[in-house]
């Protein structure tokens, strides 16, 4: 199993979770700068959801006892040029993770890795919720234009992406933050 495409993309995933952390938070540090509190932490959580999903995919290995490394993180974008790219890059960094999941998936399927598919059914039920309100934020965005009041009110409104994770989300390393 150690070869496995499963068990190399899941690997993989930590860092990727990880990575959308770190970015989540230049996100956040970038609205709290612009004076957007609503959005900046809407952003704070979804660092902490990402850091969750990450520590999730750990405990899954640990108590497959599978080895685990903790990647480095990799670059982040830390400036923008107005309210609506940050959120056009976290909907476009959730459509990546969902491409990602689902090929870790796909290899789990193709490789008869049942716990490995089964582990992985909440992570694309996540991602489903992840892009849908990650669209609708940036739709908003975009018909708000100039009035960050009315962006700022349908986050505190909605509040969206403040859920938590759900009652059958996986075990997380540590726990979850």
């Amino acid at each position: 199993m150690s070869d496995s495409k499963f068990l190399q993309l899941l690997r993989e995933q930590v860092g990727h979770e990880f990575n959308a952390h770190q970015q989540y938070i230049a996100i956040a540090v970038w609205f709290d700068a612009q004076d957007l509190p609503q959005l900046a932490r809407h952003y704070y959580r979804q660092a902490i959801e990402e850091r969750n999903h990450a520590m999730m995919i750990v405990q899954y290995m640990l108590d497959r006892d599978l080895s685990v490394e903790i990647p480095g993180s990799g670059d982040v974008v830390n400036g923008f040029e107005d309210v609506v790219t940050p959120i056009k890059l976290a909907l476009a960094q959730e459509k990546q993770v969902t491409s990602q999941i689902e090929a870790i998936f796909a290899a789990a399927r193709a490789e008869g890795d049942a716990l490995g598919e089964q582990f992985l059914l909440w992570f694309l039920k996540e991602q489903v919720e992840e892009v849908a309100s990650a669209t609708t934020l940036l739709t908003v965005a975009e018909r708000a234009g100039s009035n960050l009041f009315d962006l700022e009110n349908y986050v505190a409104r909605e509040q969206i992406g403040d859920g938590g994770e759900s009652a059958d989300a996986p075990d997380a390393a540590g726990g979850v933050l």
